[in-house]
C-alpha cells in the first residue's frame, strides 16, 4: 500500500504521550534549582537564599525525586540543567 502524494515526508504531529511531564515542583524548589544551576556550588546557593547547606541538598534531592516519578531521570547537574531548559524554568541566557 503507498501512501498518498500530500503524506509523503509530512511528519505527524506529535500525540500527547510525545509531550514532556513536567514535575510538580514548588516556588521554593524552583528558586533553589535556579540559584544552584547559575551557581559555583551549594554553599554559595545556601548562603545567597539564607539557608542550611542541608536545606539544598534536601530541596535537590526532592526536584531529583520528582522527574524521576515522571520518568525523566535528573541525577546529574548537567541533566537537571537539561531539565530546566526543556520545561522554561531557566533559559540559556540567564546562565
Amino acid at each position: 500500500m503507498t501512501a498518498a502524494p500530500d503524506e509523503v515526508g509530512t511528519p505527524s504531529p506529535p500525540t500527547a504521550s510525545a509531550a514532556l511531564t513536567r514535575p510538580a515542583l514548588s516556588a521554593r524548589e524552583v528558586e533553589v534549582l535556579r540559584h544552584w544551576l547559575r551557581s559555583d556550588s551549594k554553599l554559595a546557593v545556601a548562603g545567597d537564599l539564607h539557608i542550611a547547606l542541608g536545606t539544598v541538598n534536601t530541596h535537590l534531592s526532592r526536584i531529583r525525586e520528582k522527574y524521576a516519578l515522571v520518568g525523566r531521570d535528573a541525577t546529574t547537574k548537567t541533566a537537571l540543567l537539561v531539565r530546566a531548559l526543556q520545561d522554561d524554568i531557566i533559559t540559556i541566557a540567564e546562565l
